[in-house]
């Protein structure tokens, strides 16, 4: 009689599950059989950006944003201060939320880990933003640039400049800096720009004179590039570590030929370091070096205006955005996700990657910054004329 009972139960369990539509799918829209279930509209979306310091993400977020709420979607924003904990509990708050996609563009890719696992435990797709999360299953999808190709793109500037590929032997005085060491991405920046440059190094054509980061020379190895790394890509950092270099090898007149920078930012710092410490180098003389940058932030459109900085990496970061939104609502209306053309891997699984193309951005070009609509024609005029400071 116990058993006939239990097996009753089973029963009415299984009709009442099959007459009810919550038990034919997960919060996350994934269908028993297997089928991805759409998103619906109103529906709440995360949008997590690493810090408001830095220009790019206001930007990013606020594109995506903005787009996002034009199709009918509740959207949360949030900033984290270039905090990991904060960016954790910003995550954790969209769970809360019940958001049915997170976008992350990580402040440190490993340290976001068990955040977005929370989100995707609850549910929710992950889309790592331009910076991979590091280490962890709970990534489904992951849109940036050609990052190793933002590196070769600084490199053959200076290769270019220097003129080593017509047989300039040189040698010539470059500083090296790379990004920030808890970014992923830092690491492929200087891959791309390494691979071009340690050749140079290895025939002497090309030197680096100060130690910074225990030196820079034909041995220095990939694995290196945290040793020469700028902490959150700071100016001031740079700064500070570029002083140090002209007052170590550079006091005295000596040369300075170029400068490896894999950010604005950092190029600022450079900037700011050189113009303090040697005022006799003058930007568009002999003596100014050709400073590298990447992310065609105002502030590089200014120094590229006026010649102290010659190059930055433009990175549509509206492409970006538009490439997200495209994977957004894909996942919102049950489609696959198309537009993958790559995969990353980040020492857990090989995530399905976007990845858009960057532009090598210099004085002759730089009116390209106006015909992609990254600026308005007018601030383009006031930031070249100097007319306005840059952000």
């Amino acid at each position: 009689m116990h058993l006939t009972k239990k097996a009753f139960a089973v029963v009415v369990g299984v009709a009442a599950c099959l007459s009810l539509s919550a038990c034919s799918h997960t919060r996350g829209g994934q269908y028993a059989d297997g089928a991805q279930g759409g998103i619906e509209k109103g529906a709440t979306i995360g949008i997590s950006m690493p810090t408001k310091s830095e220009e790019r993400w206001n930007k990013d977020g606020n594109n995506l944003k903005k787009k996002l709420e034009a199709a009918g979607y509740k959207v949360i924003l949030s900033f984290a201060d270039d905090k990991p904990a904060q960016q954790n509990a910003d995550i954790e708050n969209m769970v809360n939320n019940n958001a049915k996609i997170v976008v992350v563009a990580s402040k440190d890719g490993t340290a976001v880990g068990p955040a977005v696992e929370k989100a995707h435990d609850a549910g929710a797709k992950v889309i790592a933003y331009d910076r991979l999360i590091m280490n962890t299953k709970a990534v489904d999808y992951y849109a940036t640039f050609q990052l190793e190709q933002t590196g070769v793109l600084e490199a053959n500037y200076l290769i270019d400049k220097l003129g080593l590929k017509t047989g300039a032997k040189g040698p010539f005085n470059v500083e090296l800096f790379s990004g920030s060491p808890d970014d992923n991405n830092a690491k492929y920046f200087f891959k791309g720009a390494w691979q071009l440059l340690q050749p140079y190094f290895k025939s002497g054509v090309l030197v680096s004179p100060s130690n910074h980061g225990g030196g820079v020379n034909k041995d220095f190895k990939l694995s290196d590039w945290q040793k020469i790394s700028v902490q959150s890509w700071k100016a001031e950092q740079a700064q500070k570590d570029m002083e140090s270099i002209l007052d170590s090898s550079y006091a005295h007149g000596e040369k300075l030929d170029a400068v490896l920078s894999p950010y604005d930012g950092i190029s600022q710092g450079v900037i700011n370091a050189i113009q303090s410490k040697r005022p006799d180098m003058q930007p568009g003389g002999a003596n100014w070096p050709y400073i590298t940058g990447q992310d065609a932030m105002e502030i590089a459109v200014a120094n590229i205006a006026k010649g102290t900085q010659g190059q930055t990496v433009f990175k549509d970061v509206n492409k970006l955005a538009n490439a997200v939104y495209d994977m957004v609502m894909e996942i919102a209306q049950g489609k696959k996700v198309t537009g993958l053309n790559g995969k990353f891997n980040n020492n857990t699984i090989d995530v399905p990657s976007e990845l858009l193309d960057p532009q090598n951005i210099t004085k002759d070009n730089l009116p390209d910054l106006v015909k992609a609509k990254y600026l308005t024609q007018d601030r383009f005029d006031k930031l070249v004329s100097g007319d306005v400071a840059a952000q």
